[in-house]
């Protein structure tokens, strides 16, 4: 029985951890203004390549 109680405590505090770093990384994303992420996502798409060329004629 003993095993058991520590898997569930170690299980506990994993979970606790996971729950640690969410909340770290979506204060991070809120700390940004609309127009940093407007401009991020602009600058995002500025270094993505041209348009991807279909392979085929499209038909099946």
């Amino acid at each position: 029985m003993r095993w058991w109680k520590v898997l569930g405590l170690a299980g506990a505090a994993g979970v606790a951890a996971t729950g640690v770093v969410i909340v770290r990384s979506e204060r991070k994303r809120r700390a940004y203004t609309p127009d940093q992420i407007r401009d991020r996502l602009h600058a995002r798409l500025g270094d993505q390549p041209g348009p991807i060329e279909p392979i085929g004629d499209g038909k099946r």
